[in-house]
């Protein structure tokens, strides 16, 4: 676990996403096998998971939303991606690649490019899904599965396009990134370096 600015990070464990907090805010929640981890890491930080109000997530794939039904929060996601965990497709959320099942799961807000979650605007970022989103406050990008750090950026395979997130690294390479925040690995400073990386790389195909 770690702070960055205000927002708690807690690195995943295992084949969980990473997790991130930020006021009442908690952004991603892993395959849910570790949440007792995450939520005695969030009290180390001296937070109360008994304070959050809402999951966001980044997109619908299982080891980003499979600990949303252990917490009593609403949730939030783009629309593209709510319509497939609402129908609880265990092929579109990955689920079946974790052995896993999953019922539909309810989406109480369905966010749009452009909304709020305090101080971040979401920004649609389809690519590694139709749906997914990073956050963005003009300095912090929570990025998902959209871009990691050293360059990486999310696989096309399992509900993307290659087109999509050609377009979303070259709308994020031209923001100014303090501070990368990525849904797996570390996170790294000087986040426009690594941005800029993924968005060189992804032109080689």
């Amino acid at each position: 676990m770690e702070k960055i600015n205000e927002i708690i990070m807690v690195e995943g464990r295992g084949l969980d996403s990473n997790v991130y907090v930020f006021e009442d805010i908690i952004v991603d929640t892993g395959t849910g096998d570790n949440i007792q981890y995450i939520q005695d890491s969030i009290k180390k930080a001296g937070l109360n998971p008994d304070d959050l109000s809402m999951i966001v997530n980044t997109h619908n794939h299982y080891d980003h939303i499979g600990g949303n039904r252990y917490l009593d929060l609403k949730v939030a996601m783009h629309r593209k991606d709510a319509l497939i965990l609402e129908k609880g497709d265990m092929d579109a959320t990955v689920a079946t690649m974790f052995g896993k099942s999953i019922d539909g799961m309810r989406v109480d807000l369905k966010l749009e490019e452009g909304d709020k979650i305090h101080d971040f605007e979401v920004l649609h970022t389809p690519g590694h899904t139709a749906g997914g989103i990073c956050l963005y406050d003009g300095e912090n990008l929570i990025s998902g599965d959209t871009v990691f750090a050293n360059g990486g950026f999310g696989r096309t395979d399992i509900g993307g396009n290659m087109k999509d997130m050609r377009e979303s690294l070259t709308r994020l390479s031209k923001l100014d990134v303090e501070h990368l925040l990525p849904g797996h690995g570390s996170a790294a400073n000087n986040g426009s370096i690594h941005v800029k990386m993924a968005y060189e790389s992804s032109r080689g195909f």
